[in-house]
């Protein structure tokens, strides 16, 4: 913890102490991996059964396995959720790191936008599910998550960064798909959110839980923070190619998460709004081609700073 917070003081790009991000790392692949697996095959319990909430909505809830207490519409995308983070989070996490301590951009900024993405899910877990016995584990998720994303961020140099990207880099694609996103997500929600609060009435898919935690987030942070990426980067800002490369990363494998989501819910009967279960996968499809676009036009060979995390 000392080495962490003497990082945070100096701010140093080059990161003397190498060694803290990789062993959060394999911490998170080790937590994620049993985490994973546990929620997609657990099945002791009873099954389904009916709640009423203090709301007085009636909730469907699963009733097997960690995810016993939840409703069957979040498990529907928490198991999901769960498969793509195990198939795809964990071998995208491992081999960024690899690339990374070789010293490529490439790596770094793959390793970040990763980390990115756990952080998310397992801010989500630990706010989100009901009380169950890997409460402490998501914790633990979330807090190393959230120092490897930093240490991460301050491993890349920022100066060196834009003169790394081709200067024939489409800017204004991939500022403005990203400020699209971000406005398409904000008026989503708020779809959802503001009529309830006009009708004083409850939100869809409350149900028996206190808040809600995944529009929270969005509206919090990934709105504003898909918005500011994008205007930054068409003025090419140095940080605009970093924050960037950190929203597109971290939106594939999130894009991935809630298109198997989707798949689950409408495999276990559960209501969806139709703009959601269209607009979702093919965000996922088009931010993967941005991505393509955007690591192809990094030269390794202009990155003179040839930092790596050994």
């Amino acid at each position: 913890m000392l080495n962490l917070i003497c990082l945070f003081r100096e701010g140093e790009a080059d990161m003397k102490n190498k060694y803290p991000i990789t062993l959060l790392v394999l911490c998170i692949v080790i937590l994620s991996i049993i985490v994973s697996i546990y929620g997609i095959f657990s099945n002791d319990g009873t099954g389904e059964y009916q709640i009423t909430s203090f709301r007085g909505e009636e909730i469907t809830i699963y009733g097997k396995g960690i995810y016993q207490n939840d409703s069957i519409a979040l498990v529907s995308q928490g198991i999901p959720q769960d498969i793509v983070t195990l198939i795809v989070g964990v071998p995208l996490l491992l081999s960024s790191l690899i690339f990374a301590r070789k010293g490529l951009l490439k790596g770094r900024l793959l390793l970040t936008g990763t980390l990115g993405y756990f952080l998310y899910t397992y801010i989500s877990y630990t706010f989100l599910l009901m009380y169950n016995s890997f409460f402490l584990i998501y914790v633990a998720l979330m807090s190393a998550s959230f120092f490897a994303f930093v240490l991460a961020m301050l491993s890349i140099d920022i100066k060196e960064l834009k003169s790394s990207f081709n200067p024939q880099l489409p800017v204004k694609l991939i500022g403005g798909f990203q400020i699209f996103i971000g406005v398409a997500l904000l008026f989503l929600w708020l779809g959802r959110i503001v009529p309830s609060l006009i009708n004083k009435t409850i939100p869809f898919g409350l149900e028996h839980y206190t808040t809600l935690v995944i529009q929270a987030m969005d509206l919090g942070f990934i709105v504003p923070t898909a918005i500011l990426s994008g205007i930054l980067i068409i003025y090419r800002s140095p940080f605009g190619y970093l924050l960037s490369s950190v929203v597109i990363i971290k939106g594939i494998t999130m894009l991935t998460a809630i298109s198997a989501m989707i798949i689950g819910m409408a495999y276990a009967g559960v209501e969806m709004s139709p703009i959601e279960m269209a607009l979702f996968p093919m965000f996922n499809l088009v931010i993967i081609y941005i991505l393509y676009i955007l690591l192809k036009n990094i030269d390794e060979k202009k990155h003179g700073s040839e930092i790596s995390l050994n």
